[in-house]
């Protein structure tokens, strides 16, 4: 009885003291404001679920007395973190005193650390910088649902001739985070990609063809929505058996394979490349920008690797501006590349291959 009841002792003191425990270290996050309503709560935001998965207002600060707010959270050593602080949205992100919004605080997580970070301003209290307009035609889809994920508004933009020719048919590009490309008035900051601008300069000058852009909104759920898990797949069925039926039944497209792609950037790079990847058999071309192909929790390699099939028939431009993030993601773009060469036909992968060239001049 004795030995069983120090065995048990034993095993009990393993479970409380494993090594994976004592690798959790304790981070405290600090954040004194100069501008700051007594009133107003403040939110830590950013690349980890116990930082909200970058959704702005779910993991609240606790406020200390006027202008302070701590926060004490734990983390597994080696956690690369990456965050932000707003007052509960993106529109009311930390900024500094001109109202420009900074590069993601980051921190590799090694010992119990205390951070201790001073937010100038916020984004709110300077005017909105609307830039450009709505350049064509656009109709919308709103709310529309999908199983395994949150519903999302949906922006069409219709080429030029669209209305004219009624016989023509259109390739359809997807493109993700579809609030940012089209509508300075929806888009994160008031600057869009001006997505369509761009395509009807290429289309007037010839230098395109006719496309119909269809722009998918983002949610809160972003993250997971654009990653390699159950919910990523789940965004991918709802855009293959609801939204792409859909758009192909209410507009003149070339619904075949040949003249489907889509595009995005960083976790939309991702789901852009899982897209052609897994569901070659509905798109053959994607655009890859600054994506997030292999960086911290995130690694797509493996699917590419134990693919044993046929080379896939599919176009990727994939592209990198090499400074800031971009520079952390190069990396894992380069090693993505090299393995893409090896299964893809006539791949026509395409990179900033200066910054390839400096990347590998580095090592």
């Amino acid at each position: 009885m004795k030995k069983s009841f120090i065995l048990l002792c034993l095993f009990i003191s393993c479970l409380r003291f494993s090594p994976a425990q004592e690798k959790e270290k304790n981070i405290t996050f600090i954040v004194k404001t100069l501008i700051q309503p007594v009133d107003t709560l403040v939110f830590i935001t950013g690349n980890h679920t116990k930082l909200g998965n970058w959704n702005p207002s779910i993991i609240k600060m606790e406020k200390q007395k006027d202008n302070l707010w701590k926060l004490n959270l734990t983390f597994p050593k080696g956690e690369k973190l990456e965050f932000k602080f707003t007052k509960g949205s993106w529109a009311t992100e930390g900024v500094n005193s001109k109202g420009t919004v900074g590069a993601n605080y980051r921190l590799t997580v090694q010992n119990d650390t205390t951070i201790e970070i001073t937010i100038e301003n916020w984004l709110n209290n300077f005017p909105t910088k609307t830039v450009g307009q709505i350049t064509g035609t656009v109709q919308y889809i709103r709310n529309l649902e999908g199983a395994g994920i949150k519903p999302r508004d949906i922006i069409i933009w219709l080429p030029p001739g669209y209305s004219d020719e009624q016989n023509k048919r259109y390739p359809v590009l997807y493109m993700h985070d579809g609030q940012n490309i089209i509508d300075p008035l929806t888009s994160a900051f008031g600057i869009d990609w001006q997505v369509d601008e761009t395509a009807d300069s290429l289309i007037a000058k010839g230098k395109m063809k006719e496309i119909i852009i269809v722009g998918i909104y983002n949610t809160a759920a972003r993250t997971a929505e654009y990653s390699n898990n159950d919910t990523g797949f789940a965004y991918m069925k709802f855009i293959i058996e609801k939204l792409k039926p859909l758009i192909d039944s209410k507009f003149r497209t070339l619904p075949d394979r040949k003249n489907t792609a889509t595009m995005g950037s960083s976790m939309g790079g991702l789901i852009s490349l899982m897209l052609a990847w897994e569901h070659s058999e509905v798109f053959s071309m994607a655009g890859c920008l600054s994506p997030a192909f292999k960086i911290d929790r995130f690694n797509y390699m493996p699917n590419i690797e134990k693919y044993k099939g046929d080379k896939k028939d599919i176009r990727l431009y994939i592209d990198d501006g090499g400074a800031g993030l971009d520079k952390h993601l190069l990396p894992g773009i380069k090693e993505t590349i090299e393995l893409l060469n090896k299964k893809v036909i006539s791949a026509e992968i395409n990179a900033l291959r200066t910054e390839i060239k400096r990347y590998n001049q580095q090592k």
